[in-house]
């Protein structure tokens, strides 16, 4: 056993607010579980990792989160508060986070898909108008976490705001989706490959990439950060350095010295397929910005939500601006939607990514190797944020018993060790590549993550909604607030139109599909049927996980006066720490109060 003044202390740290003060001065672990002193001889480092994998001591077994065939909502709010999963990402962990965590084949390679369908005009409205509409989510999102970092954030602010049925729904949709991105990123990777190799079979690969990306996750929370950090910064400094190559060739800076200026804006043309192209460009930009809710997820495992969360989601604001739109505008310019090498292209086919493309137009040698590079790495960075989002989602599930027990197992180390297993295991399904099944396997795994990041957003945004009106309701201030979202109530009603508007447009384009650019149109029963259930299975599949566990549990809808907000709030001192902020920002200069409202 610990001696008495090291458990005096330690119960002195356990008492006091997570956001009192410096984490220097409390060496405790208000951050971080706690075990007693080692006493003797320090153990091999066999011992060390087999210990690690233990579970947790501080994990107490807690009563059902549904028993009795009725929910038990505090219980798992309670449980998700209480998850020991470890706080140990650090504000650059997080803003790297928010500033990488979407920029992958959807901006790289599918941004090719929505240039065919709908020319580069509706490109750029698409990209703006979602751009928009993600960053008032993320606003309300990080109010949210900020007051909240709870475990599963996204299923357990439905689960505590809307209707635990809709919780539960949600975060099987949300872990399913990451479950089944694993496999599809890790064969894009192993397609990216061979763009300079095509002898070495694509099991080799895979192999390869999976091994690399189950090693990272498994080394814990903090190295999944690191290795975020990096990738998202490799990430950035090859858009900023697309974005300064494409404005030279544009103006006749490339090899060829010719002016490119908006010629393809004039032939083939700003627009394709008119506004069935435009609403096809919605759907596949919705889907280039999953990820975004990362930050989110994130909060349970970071030492200080409270300082972190806000940069780190303000900085979606210049992901969109710079990453998507400027980036994209480049490319409508540089590369007409009618290129043969957009025909047909697929997120897994770095060969059709239009930054390749307008790079090879430009004739200069070896760029388009080393933005193949670039995306593959991107690759990998998506591949694995899967784990991660799965495994967090399973484990927080499994608190509120909505999933099997066993999930919610996590170790020392403040890993759920299960979880992480089964989300590893779905990677396997990537040796489908070497496989003749693997275009039609592929197919209807992607089909049934595809809406998956619209309903997340759309509960988010509807969350907030409800949070703040039960926050009046119950006697609250804005003031109590230690971080309220930019865009406001307003902004998350727009959030949550505009992905009921994406869920129609997406059904649109289901039964009526946009022609190819050659102009083949899919006709017939069966290929009618077919088309439509691969870009719209989501929604029943959405139906099947909510209606039978609501009916079973008879599941309540939460009112504004029933809402708990007071499990799992971490702002205890808010006033006392909001004053010396406040102090401190009166003695910035005006052009810092300008970028600290941004970013």
């Amino acid at each position: 056993m610990a001696n008495k003044p090291y458990q005096e202390a330690k119960e002195a740290a356990l008492t006091s607010s997570p956001e009192s003060g410096s984490l220097d001065s409390n060496p405790f672990g208000v951050t971080e579980p706690i075990y007693d002193e080692q006493l003797g001889p320090r153990p091999n480092v066999f011992h060390r990792v087999w210990d690690s994998f233990k579970q947790d001591p501080n994990q107490k077994a807690r009563a059902a989160g549904a028993g009795g065939n009725v929910f038990d909502v505090e219980r798992a709010a309670q449980n998700t508060a209480d998850s020991p999963l470890a706080r140990k990402l650090k504000g650059r962990h997080l803003q790297m986070i928010a500033i990488g965590g979407s920029i992958g084949t959807g901006l790289f390679v599918a941004s090719g898909k929505s240039l065919s369908n709908g020319g580069p005009a509706s490109v750029l409205i698409a990209y703006s108008l979602i751009g928009m509409m993600l960053f008032c989510t993320v606003q309300a999102l990080g109010e949210l976490a900020v007051i909240f970092p709870v475990a599963g954030s996204f299923s357990a602010y439905s689960t505590r705001f809307l209707d635990p049925g809709w919780g539960f729904a949600m975060g099987w949709n949300y872990a399913m989706q990451w479950l089944i991105v694993l496999p599809l990123e890790v064969v894009a990777a192993a397609i990216t490959v061979q763009y300079w190799n095509v002898s070495v079979s694509p099991a080799a690969w895979v192999a390869i990439f999976l091994t690399i990306i189950i090693s990272i996750n498994f080394f814990g929370v903090r190295a999944y950060g690191e290795a975020e950090f990096v990738f998202s910064i490799v990430k950035v400094i090859a858009v900023i350095g697309f974005i300064v190559l494409g404005i030279v060739l544009n103006i006749g800076g490339g090899p060829s010295g010719e002016y490119v200026g908006g010629k393809y804006w004039h032939y083939p043309g700003a627009f394709n397929n008119g506004f069935k192209g435009l609403c096809s460009v919605f759907v596949t930009a919705a889907f280039a910005f999953a990820g975004t809710e990362f930050v989110g997820l994130a909060a349970a495992e970071t030492a200080n939500p409270r300082k972190s969360l806000p940069t780190a989601v303000k900085q979606v604001f210049w992901r969109i601006a710079l990453f998507y739109v400027v980036s994209l505008t480049l490319v409508g310019l540089l590369v007409p939607y009618n290129d043969g090498r957009l025909i047909g292209s697929s997120s897994s086919d770095a060969k059709a990514s239009p930054f390749v493309i307008a790079i090879e137009n430009a004739g200069i040698k070896g760029l388009d190797s080393i933005m193949n590079v670039v995306i593959m790495i991107s690759v990998i960075s998506v591949g694995n944020s899967s784990v991660y989002g799965s495994s967090r989602t399973l484990a927080a599930l499994a608190e509120q018993s909505q999933a099997p027990k066993i999930f919610a197992y996590i170790d020392r180390e403040g890993r759920p060790v299960m979880a992480i297993l089964l989300a590893s295991a779905m990677g396997f399904i990537a040796f489908l590549a070497a496989s003749e099944a693997e275009q039609k396997v592929f197919l209807w795994l992607q089909a049934l993550s595809g809406l998956s990041s619209i309903f997340t957003w759309g509960s988010i945004c509807l969350s907030h909604i409800r949070f703040r009106r039960a926050w009046k309701q119950q006697g609250h201030t804005l003031d109590e607030l230690a971080f309220r979202s930019q865009a406001g109530v307003i902004g998350s009603w727009i959030g949550f139109l505009f992905n009921i508007l994406v869920l129609i447009a997406q059904f649109w384009v289901g039964i009526a599909p946009v022609p190819d650019s050659d102009g083949t149109r899919i006709t017939g029963a069966v290929p009618l049927v077919q088309n439509f259930f691969q870009l719209y299975l989501a929604v029943p599949v959405v139906l099947l996980f909510y209606v039978p566990y609501k009916l079973l549990y008879k599941t309540p809808f939460m009112r504004a006066k029933d809402m708990d907000l007071k499990t799992g709030r971490r702002e205890l001192n808010l006033r006392e720490l909001l004053l010396e902020e406040d102090l401190e920002k009166a003695t910035w200069p005006k052009w810092k109060e300008a970028y600290k409202l941004v970013c």
